[in-house]
């Protein structure tokens, strides 16, 4: 066994398991750390590891990316997906990790031309320089295509045994899956939602409607239900079902004002700021609207505050009425 540790960035997708392999195969004693915020859940990262049988850190991530979604240096791709900044600050981050905790080296599962925009030859190596850990970052897939890295100057690692992959077909991956004996792991696609339009929509009118960063609190909302802006400028998010109702009743007792239907079986909505009082109405008129009303023509729909509770008796509004009001 190597005395040589590293540090590699783990999604818990395919090509990141097999960059913590190549490495373990050679004797190198493997860690892996994750970078988490509202646009990406740890749970695949945090399988991987347990498949893998490696440590996994943790790393919040939220401010980071939010700044970077705000001002993007290097633009976003199809979406809001900045992925290019985000690898390097991701990047620049573990190498900090890596400095305070003694690892030779930080690895990630990149691929060479697996993604177009973010995974080209210069685009790796601007994330590199970006990132400022040109000399001591490894992209294990796809090494013997690169330049040598310092661990490998070093003898620390065998660029020999490392991959020379690249381009977008998996065989060779799905082929070394079958050597290390990974069976689970997710479909490439996925993971961020900054690469997903639907939901990036969300996110872009909060954007657009919040000076500087917005709250981490109020980013992971948008995961929720049926989200509308309406014409005076009120935000609400309205359940779909149980599940959603109950967590969003939930947020009323962190502050947050909902609504709620009173006399017939309906969902939750809670108000995201300051609402106008044409905006309140309408914001009822839409929870009576997804509301078992059967031919009741008035709903009575609950306002509920920290302060205070009051009741709006309301006729609902068609749906075709406030359809263009969701996002």
């Amino acid at each position: 066994m190597s005395d040589t540790r590293g540090l590699s960035l783990l999604s818990g997708g395919l090509d990141s398991m097999l960059a913590v392999c190549l490495l373990r195969d050679q004797g190198i004693a493997m860690e892996g750390i994750v970078f988490v915020s509202p646009f990406f859940d740890a749970a695949p990262a945090r399988q991987a590891a347990r498949q893998l049988g490696v440590t996994l850190h943790e790393v919040d991530f939220s401010a980071d990316i939010l700044a970077l979604v705000r001002h993007p240096p290097h633009g976003f791709g199809g979406a809001m997906n900045p992925c290019i900044d985000c690898h390097a600050a991701m990047i620049r981050r573990a190498g900090e990790f890596m400095r305070a905790g003694g690892y030779a080296f930080v690895s990630t599962g990149e691929v060479l031309n697996q993604r177009p925009m973010s995974q080209n030859r210069k685009s790796l190596a601007t994330v590199a320089e970006a990132s400022g850990l040109a000399g001591r970052l490894l992209r294990p897939l796809s090494a013997r295509l690169l330049d040598p890295t310092e661990p490998e100057l070093e003898g620390r690692v065998d660029r020999e045994r490392l991959g020379a992959i690249q381009g977008r077909q998996r065989t060779e991956q799905l082929a070394l899956a079958k050597r290390f004996g990974l069976t689970q792991f997710p479909s490439p696609a996925g993971g961020c939602l900054l690469t997903e339009k639907g939901y990036c929509r969300k996110l872009r009118d909060l954007f657009d409607h919040t000076p500087g960063i917005p709250a981490v609190e109020d980013v992971a909302l948008l995961r929720f239900s049926r989200h509308f802006r309406l014409p005076e400028g009120g935000r609400i998010i309205v359940g779909r079902n149980r599940a959603d109702n109950q967590a969003l009743k939930a947020l009323a007792r962190q502050g947050r004002a909902i609504l709620h239907t009173v006399n017939v079986p309906g969902p939750t909505a809670v108000i995201l700021g300051d609402i106008p009082p044409g905006d309140l109405h309408r914001a009822a008129q839409i929870v009576a609207a997804y509301g078992d009303r059967g031919a009741l023509a008035q709903v009575i729909v609950r306002h509920v505050t920290p302060t205070a509770a009051t009741e709006l008796p309301v006729t609902p509004l068609p749906r075709e009425t406030f359809a263009p009001w969701m996002l």
